[in-house]
């Protein structure tokens, strides 16, 4: 099996040293090179293609930006942000992503070294999603027209970890949810969905695998292009319509019924197929209290969050769908779901906006 190449592109000597020695622990990786800014990137690079690029954003003569965008338009290749967890930072990695980057690694500005070394698994798994990307998928997204720090802990928990398995979901009411969960790809094909709705669609609740500190920056931007009121979802707040909630980073998102109707609990809790927050607690809370008043859509992401509570959305009376992998940039999360039977209906990401206006029209 050919060994994943990874170029390592940043400014500081100790990221570019702890972070080659990361990889190089994983018998799938190797890196092929390790500069301190994309001039000099760019010179190794014509030696030879890396699969995969770690990329710091801010770095002198040219900054991770700029470099992205570059790369995006000339030969688009899968890249990892590994970005520091300051105002400035969540920013600039936003933007980023918007421009075609698949991951984030966060890194703080205090006890870098020891972060990273106790980051090792976040990084090895960042680097092989984005190995599996689709970047020519993630390029026809960016281009169309508007329609936690993860862990990993010694056991793969499920969402059992977190809630008992649904019983008797609610009886329906006129309030309806949406429950949407997506992961790799999934920041730039959250934008497509939301941009196209109008103000009087459903409350949507969303769970996008993204670490701490950036999901507030991240609903903040999306807030700034759509029509829909967009906000990392604060616990005990109602789930209104005409609004999307994102989960926190580092903070499991669940619905709860109270008479009729719908509000957030955003909790601490224990990892839940490695990711925090998790799209399986979320539709499984959802299963629960929402029953046949709810959506539920899976989208782009590797792994299998959300397979399992897509199926007992499913099997509580709720309508779901999957994104399809012509559309995805990983085709993991909804793979796994359909094969679960857990997918009403299979559907390209430019489908997913309006099947979720006339649900809620219905």
């Amino acid at each position: 099996m050919n060994k994943i190449k990874v170029l390592v592109v940043d400014d500081s000597a100790v990221v570019r040293q702890v972070v080659t020695e990361q990889l190089a622990t994983d018998p799938a990786i190797t890196v092929i090179a390790a500069v301190s800014d994309p001039i000099f990137a760019m010179a190794r690079m014509k030696l030879q293609w890396p699969d995969v690029i770690v990329l710091d954003v801010e770095m002198p003569r040219i900054d991770g930006l700029t470099f992205l965008r570059k790369i995006m338009t000339e030969r688009p290749t899968p890249v990892v942000i590994c970005s520091t967890l300051t105002e400035k930072g969540t920013v600039t990695t936003l933007e980023a992503l918007a421009a075609g980057a698949v991951a984030i690694v966060a890194k703080p500005k205090m006890g870098l070294k020891r972060f990273l070394e106790d980051s090792t698994a976040d990084l090895i798994s960042a680097v092989k999603s984005a190995a599996h990307a689709n970047v020519t998928t993630l390029k026809a997204t960016l281009a169309a027209p508007a329609a936690a720090r993860p862990g990993v802990p010694a056991q793969k928990l499920t969402a059992d970890a977190i809630t008992a398995p649904p019983t008797q979901a609610m009886k329906q009411t006129t309030e309806r949810i949406v429950a949407l969960g997506t992961s790799t790809g999934g920041t730039q094909a959250l934008e497509l969905v939301l941009k196209a709705l109008p103000r009087d669609c459903p409350g949507i609740a969303i769970v996008q695998h993204m670490p701490e500190k950036f999901t507030a920056a991240f609903a903040e931007r999306l807030n700034g292009l759509c029509d829909v009121e967009v906000r990392e979802a604060v616990h005990g707040e109602r789930l209104l319509p005409g609004h999307a909630f994102i989960a926190p980073g580092g903070k499991h998102l669940m619905l709860r019924r109270g008479g009729a109707y719908y509000y957030a609990d955003v909790i601490d809790g224990p990892l839940v197929n490695r990711h925090r927050p998790s799209v399986d607690v979320l539709f499984r809370s959802v299963a629960k209290c929402a029953g046949p008043n709810a959506l539920g859509i899976i989208m782009t992401g590797m792994g299998d969050d959300g397979a399992r509570g897509l199926l007992e959305m499913k099997q509580a009376g709720a309508t779901t769908a999957a994104q399809d992998e012509a559309s995805c940039v990983v085709f993991g999360m909804p793979k796994e779901a359909i094969k679960l039977g857990g997918a009403d209906r299979v559907m390209p990401l430019g489908q997913i906006a309006q099947t979720l206006v006339n649900w809620g029209n219905h």
